[in-house]
């Protein structure tokens, strides 16, 4: 029998798997080795976006909290190890103090994000372990004053422009008015430059997403032979997206304990375990108004092709 812990992670393996086109949602590469991997990958050359949104952050972090209305509370969903956000933190707390509650699934990251940004004066930092809505919750409960909510990084590309609706829309719903969120976004760039990004020489990427089999046989008792999948990056120029695949290099079936379940694969046959949409200016803007909120400025990086937008409910 899973744990209740467990049992949403079972359910979506039982679910995807079963399907006729196999995906598995994106939210469980990140368990603490997968988290470990996906900070690896920002390291990387190929890699321009997180350098992209941290050099915004840097440059524009005063500005930020400004247009903010000076912000107590901080709110980080999806935070890593919080690496690009102190220079956010340091503008906010020459104003006063300020309570830093960064959201992620994984407990390592996060016990690595308090011991990274626990030195900045004035600064609080507590940590939440849930996923984005349930830590929005448990991150405002009982807290008074202003609140700016950080979702950096792109991972708004990871929701399809309808899902990036409903989701900011659920976000706002959270919040009272005056509240603001900074989103981050990728820009449309190059095919060549995007799928050298997702399918780095190193194979630091195809570790990372290659991580989600093992994950499945730690937890779950799977018993995917790793060697017999292969990761694959793809771009689609009609929905301008990148995905990700674990492609079976030949027919096989694999059981899966914690479902007591069997899936089969043909032989070129694909999990599909990421999206990540790419988008122009306007796009991010537009899809922000459409779930209630008002764009109050966009910043730009031009030399990786990355914005990142300030919406105040």
């Amino acid at each position: 029998m899973i744990s209740e812990l467990l049992s949403p992670f079972a359910q979506d393996v039982l679910d995807g798997l079963g399907s006729p086109r196999k995906t598995l949602p994106c939210s469980w590469l990140y368990d603490d080795l997968g988290s470990a991997l996906f900070e690896a990958i920002t390291l990387l050359p190929e890699y321009g976006l997180t350098r992209a949104d941290a050099a915004l952050l840097r440059g524009a972090a005063t500005e930020i909290i400004h247009l903010s209305g000076d912000p107590r509370n901080i709110i980080e969903l999806g935070s890593g190890t919080g690496t690009k956000t102190r220079h956010v933190l340091q503008a906010a707390a020459k104003q006063s103090p300020v309570d830093y509650r960064p959201v992620d699934v994984s407990p390592k990251a996060l016990r690595e994000c308090a011991a990274a940004l626990g030195d900045i004066d004035r600064v609080r930092v507590q940590p939440v372990t849930a996923d984005y809505l349930p830590g929005i919750e448990s991150a405002r409960r009982g807290r008074p004053g202003r609140t700016l909510v950080l979702f950096l990084g792109s991972t708004i590309g990871n929701f399809s422009p309808d899902e990036a609706v409903g989701f900011l829309r659920n976000v706002r719903e959270r919040l009272n008015p005056g509240d603001t969120l900074l989103v981050g976004a990728d820009l449309r760039k190059p095919r060549e430059q995007l799928l050298r990004a997702y399918d780095d020489p190193l194979g630091v990427t195809a570790a990372f997403n290659l991580n989600l089999l093992a994950r499945i046989n730690r937890e779950l008792g799977g018993k995917f032979e790793i060697r017999a999948f292969e990761h694959e990056a793809r771009f689609d120029e009609q929905a301008s997206r990148v995905e990700m695949h674990l492609r079976s290099r030949f027919a096989q079936s694999v059981y899966i304990a914690a479902t007591d379940t069997t899936a089969h694969f043909r032989e070129g046959e694909t999990i599909w375990t990421e999206s990540s949409y790419k988008f122009r200016r306007e796009d991010i803007c537009g899809i922000g108004t459409r779930a209630g909120w008002t764009a109050v400025r966009q910043w730009t990086d031009n030399q990786w092709g990355f914005a990142e937008t300030l919406f105040r409910a």
